[in-house]
């Protein structure tokens, strides 16, 4: 099964406002757009990956996504994240109805493309499933079969949520890099941990973090 990401990039400006005690105003931007490059690059290096759509209205992101070869789905709704992956699912399905597609965040970026084939073919066995993110509270992909609704509910403990909205929780390991988001200092120290992709590695050397 050929899987269609949709992959969702809030403004630059705005994005990883929770790693102001790791990077400032001037480099978090930058860091952001690393983040979603690396992950951008390892999905589009994914053997179950067909396409890459990722939403945004950042000009910037934009343009360097698209020059990795993802499709640029403009924020039209600009009504949040949970809007913004349901009018991306939108417009994939009205040009391939029989796509099955999957929402991935956009700030994995030690993300390891045969481990994303992992999941995306334990998923393929279900109408919708997720996974959960290394914290245990949130998600990182949510997938849906072509015959399915992507229906998605992220934010806040958005693995109970994803739960409750009947999706299937998929149990696998040794897939750390697709469950390690980037929200904090500590997420970033993780990642590092794991191996992160180039621009993410650039970007990170210029922080001061302990342990790097």
């Amino acid at each position: 099964m050929q899987w269609t990401l949709v992959i969702p990039l809030k403004p630059l400006a705005r994005a990883k406002s929770r790693l102001s005690d790791t990077a400032g105003d001037g480099l978090r931007p930058g860091l952001a757009l690393a983040f979603a490059q690396d992950t951008v690059a390892a999905a589009l290096a994914c053997p179950a990956v067909g396409d890459v759509a990722v939403v945004t209205d950042d000009a910037l992101a934009g343009r360097e996504l698209a020059a990795l070869g993802a499709h640029i789905v403009p924020d039209e709704p600009g009504g949040g994240l949970n809007a913004a992956l349901a009018h991306a699912a939108a417009v994939v399905r009205s040009k391939r109805p029989e796509s099955a597609l999957a929402a991935m965040n956009a700030d994995l970026p030690a993300l390891r493309p045969l481990e994303l084939t992992r999941v995306l073919d334990a998923a393929a066995e279900f109408p919708r499933a997720f996974l959960a993110d290394a914290a245990a509270i949130g998600t990182t992909v949510l997938a849906a079969r072509a015959d399915t609704e992507l229906r998605p509910v992220f934010g806040p403990d958005s693995r109970a949520r994803h739960r409750a909205s009947g999706a299937l929780e998929l149990s696998l390991g040794e897939v750390d890099s697709v469950r390690q988001d980037v929200d904090t200092g500590e997420d970033l120290r993780a990642a590092l941990a794991l191996g992160v992709g180039p621009r993410t590695a650039a970007a990170a050397a210029r922080l001061l973090i302990p342990g790097q």
